[in-house]
C-alpha cells in the first residue's frame, strides 16, 4: 500500500478553514515500478459521447504530459462492467495514480477499492464515488450550480418568484444530479411552500441522455398544454432535449429554460433565444486541478485540498472551483474571452440555428 495516502487535518487557529493536506506513507519509494519510473496516470471515464467529455478529455492528458508524466485514458459508454474492466486494465498496466469519472458513483466504490489494493490514489473528477475510501475529489461546487440555476430561474420567470414549472434532473446513478437537486431545493423550497411556484411536471433523466429528458417534457405537455413558464434543466444535453420537444409544440423561444456545461449548442441557442442561461466551469481550471494534484501523487509530493465533501463514508479531501453564470450578456466575456468556444461558433452557429427554426 506504498502509494495509498494519508489524511492528515491542520488546523487553523486564526481561520474558520480546514487545510486538508494528503503527503504518502512511503517518500522514498514509487508505485511498483522504481524510483526513475516516468509517472504514469490511468483515466478512466464514463463516456465521451458528450463534447464536453472530449473536451476534459483531451486538456486532462495534454496537462499531464506538459508535466512529464505519462497517461492512459479509456472511456465506458456509460457502462458500469465496461468501467470496471477498464480500472482492472489500467491497473494491470501498473499506473500510479487513477482519475476516474464514474458512470455510477456508487457502483465505483469497487474500482477505488481494487486501486487501494494494489497501492493506488485515486482522485474522482467532476463526480465524487460514493461509499469508499476515496482518496481526492476534483471538481466543482455542484450544489452552488443548483442554487445558480433555482436563483436564475426564480428571478427571471414572467413574474419574478411566481409561475408553473417542469423539473428536469440528471441520472439517479450521478451523485451529481442529487446534489444539483439539493442546491435548486435551497432556492426553490419557500417559494413552493407557499405555492407561489407550482412544479407540474418532474422526473430524472437516464444517463443524461437528451431523448428521455424530451419525453419528460412531451409527458408534461400532453397533461398541461402550454401552462407552464419555465423549464428547470439541469445541463445543457437535457435542455437540448427539452428545447426541441418545445420547438415541435411551438413553445421554443417562448418558455424559460436553464442548462450547464457551456456546451457550444447550448450557448448558441441563449444568443438565439431559445435557452436561457447556462452554468460555465472553466474546464482549465478542474481538468488542470486533477492533471496538476495526479502527477504531484505520483511523484509523492503533498498536496492540499482546501475543502471536503462527505462520501457516505468518509469527508473526501476535496479542491473545488466556483462555476460561472452564462447569459447572453456576458457571452463574450466568459466563454470567448476564455477560447472555450469562439465568437464565430457561438453566433455563426447561432444564426443559423435561428435559420433552420420553424
Amino acid at each position: 500500500m506504498n502509494a495509498r495516502v494519508i489524511l492528515v487535518v491542520i488546523s487553523c487557529v486564526l481561520s474558520v478553514v480546514t487545510g486538508l493536506v494528503l503527503s504518502h506513507r512511503a517518500e522514498g519509494e514509487a508505485h511498483a515500478g522504481g524510483v526513475n519510473k516516468k509517472p504514469l496516470i490511468g483515466l478512466s471515464l464514463d463516456t465521451l459521447k458528450e463534447a464536453r467529455w472530449q473536451s476534459d478529455r483531451d486538456m486532462i492528458v495534454k496537462h499531464v504530459k506538459e508535466l512529464g508524466a505519462d497517461i492512459l485514458d479509456t472511456a465506458a459508454n456509460s457502462d458500469d462492467s465496461v468501467q470496471i474492466g477498464d480500472v482492472e486494465k489500467l491497473i494491470t498496466n501498473k499506473i500510479d495514480v487513477l482519475i476516474i469519472v464514474p458512470h455510477d458513483g456508487k457502483a465505483m466504490a469497487k474500482a477505488v477499492s481494487m486501486a487501494h489494493d494494489a497501492g493506488i490514489p485515486v482522485i474522482a473528477y467532476d463526480r465524487i464515488v460514493r461509499d469508499s475510501d476515496l482518496d481526492l475529489y476534483v471538481s466543482f461546487d455542484n450544489t452552488k450550480i443548483g442554487v445558480l440555476q433555482g436563483q436564475y430561474l426564480v428571478d427571471h420567470l414572467p413574474t419574478p418568484g411566481k409561475g408553473k414549472i417542469i423539473r428536469i434532473y440528471g441520472a439517479k446513478t450521478d451523485d451529481n444530479a442529487r446534489m444539483l437537486k439539493e442546491g435548486q431545493d435551497q432556492v426553490l423550497a419557500p417559494y413552493i411552500a407557499r405555492g407561489d411556484i407550482k412544479v407540474v411536471h418532474e422526473d430524472w433523466a437516464d444517463d443524461w441522455k437528451p431523448e428521455v429528458a424530451k419525453r419528460i417534457v412531451n409527458a408534461a405537455i400532453t397533461e398541461h398544454g402550454g401552462d407552464f413558464d419555465a423549464i428547470l434543466a439541469s445541463n445543457d444535453g437535457t435542455a437540448g432535449g427539452a428545447i426541441q420537444a418545445l420547438t415541435e409544440e411551438g413553445f421554443a423561444g417562448k418558455k424559460m429554460v436553464t442548462g450547464q456545461d457551456a456546451e457550444l449548442v447550448a450557448c448558441q441557442r441563449i444568443i438565439a433565444g431559445t435557452q436561457a442561461m447556462t452554468i460555465y466551469k472553466p474546464p482549465t481550471v478542474e481538468a488542470v486541478n486533477a492533471a496538476e494534484l495526479a502527477v504531484k501523487l505520483a511523484l509523492h509530493k503533498p498536496v492540499i485540498a482546501g475543502q471536503s465533501v462527505n462520501n457516505g463514508k468518509v469527508e473526501v479531501p476535496s479542491a473545488l472551483s466556483e462555476p460561472i453564470v452564462v447569459t447572453p450578456a456576458n457571452m463574450e466575456q466568459t466563454v470567448v474571452k476564455d477560447g472555450f468556444h469562439t465568437h464565430d461558433e457561438v453566433y455563426r452557429g447561432a444564426a443559423a440555428s435561428a435559420q433552420k427554426s420553424p
